[in-house]
C-alpha cells in the first residue's frame, strides 16, 4: 500500500490511464471486427467503407501510445488485402 501522497496520486491517475487505453482498445477492435464482419459476407463497399473507418482509428492508437506502430501497419496491410481480394 502507497504511503506518500505522489505515490497515491500516480495510483490514482493510472487507474484513470488505464480505463481510458481499455476503452480506446475496445473501440480500436470494435472497428477491426466491422471490417471483418464486412468481408466475411462479402459486400465490398461495405468493407471499403468499414476499412476506411478503422484506419485512422488505428493510427490514433498508435499516436496515443496503445498499440505499436508495427502492429497497426501489420494489421492495416492485412486487412486491405482481404478487402482488396474481394474485388
Amino acid at each position: 500500500m502507497a504511503h506518500h501522497k505522489s505515490a497515491k496520486k500516480r495510483i490514482r491517475r493510472n487507474d484513470r490511464r488505464a480505463a481510458i487505453n481499455r476503452a480506446r482498445i475496445s473501440r480500436i477492435r470494435t472497428y477491426v471486427k466491422n471490417v471483418e464482419l464486412a468481408v466475411a459476407s462479402g459486400d465490398r463497399e461495405a468493407a471499403r467503407a468499414a476499412l476506411k473507418a478503422a484506419q485512422p482509428e488505428l493510427h490514433r492508437g498508435v499516436t496515443k501510445g496503445v498499440l505499436h506502430k508495427n502492429t497497426v501497419a501489420r494489421k492495416l496491410s492485412r486487412l486491405s488485402a482481404r478487402v482488396k481480394a474481394l474485388a
